[in-house]
């Protein structure tokens, strides 16, 4: 697909629009038409204007990622300290803190103690934003793996995202229409995290009548009773997010950016909209072909 997009008998302009809708980065379609950065975000703003103009359209069309979110990466096998001195060469401010739940304006490496295996640790960000953010966490995710950092099943990755603006609606559809699809979400997530199988991300779906039945964000963010489930509604009450705790441990940049848009695309897809067919290929009626084509070679993986 992108040989085909890059033979095109057409301006570089069409090329570059044609990249994005893949689902590349601007950094990563500067890369491939070898071209400045700032020319194609120029193209970049007028797509996401273009796009916005549009989204009443019935037919859902994917926007960029442009969210400010949050992650933490469980993992084990680096001292704070030698994880702290290759971040701080890669650029990333970060600090070596007791464990804690305020968010900083820098990352920060804490200890948790339900990691399993020597020198666990779990590194969380400050407030990112958008490809910016990206670009941070794929120089932590470097850095983990210069370290040679490692996962097990007792590691989780989870990613909060800005619920602020959430409007009762679109609350209750990004929860009903994840509940509706978590067991064709476990199908690209490992078995360790699929069903009940992990006591820190227990499924939502005995959940779905209380959902429909809240009329106030706060009962919705009731209707699931505690934090440790695959999507966590509690940290909406301290910090005004909405956090996804469904995804395995991993310091794979490509996967976290995969699961990212993912989750990002569901949340824009649930503004007006909710599941009326619950399938794998459902997925494919709010991504990018790009990220659907990565979700289904995963779900092919795991099911080897």
């Amino acid at each position: 697909m992108i040989e085909q997009i890059l033979a095109l008998q057409t301006t570089k302009t069409e090329k570059i629009k044609q990249l994005l809708e893949l689902g590349f980065t601007r950094t990563q379609v500067a890369e491939l038409m070898g071209v400045g950065y700032g020319f194609v975000q120029n193209v970049y703003a007028k797509y996401v204007s273009n796009q916005t103009s549009t989204r009443g359209n019935t037919k859902f069309k994917p926007i960029h990622f442009n969210r400010q979110f949050g992650v933490e990466i469980e993992a084990y096998n680096v001292t704070k300290a030698k994880l702290k001195r290759e971040l701080i060469k890669l650029g990333i401010r970060v600090e070596i803190e007791n464990y804690n739940h305020t968010t900083k304006t820098h990352w920060k490496i804490i200890t948790d103690a339900s990691i399993r295996g020597a020198n666990g640790f779990e590194i969380v960000s400050p407030i990112l934003k958008g490809e910016d953010g990206l670009e941070q966490l794929k120089k932590v995710c470097q850095a983990l793996k210069n370290c040679n950092a490692y996962i097990n099943k007792s590691c989780g990755l989870h990613i909060h995202f800005d619920a602020s603006q959430f409007k009762l609606k679109q609350f209750k559809n990004i929860l009903l229409n994840y509940a509706s699809l978590e067991n064709v979400i476990d199908m690209f997530l490992p078995n360790s995290r699929r069903a009940n199988n992990n006591n820190y991300c227990k499924s939502i779906i005995n959940h779905k009548s209380a959902i429909e039945n809240a009329s106030t964000i706060h009962q919705l963010t009731a209707a699931i009773p505690q934090r440790y489930n695959k999507l966590n509604t509690k940290s909406y009450t301290k910090y005004k997010t909405i956090e996804f705790r469904h995804h395995s441990g991993t310091v794979e940049f490509d996967k976290i950016h995969n699961w990212i848009v993912f989750l990002h695309n569901l949340v824009e897809y649930s503004k007006d909209k909710r599941v009326s067919q619950v399938h794998f290929e459902t997925l494919k009626t709010f991504n990018q072909p790009k990220v659907y084509t990565y979700l289904n070679n995963r779900k092919e993986e795991l099911a080897a």
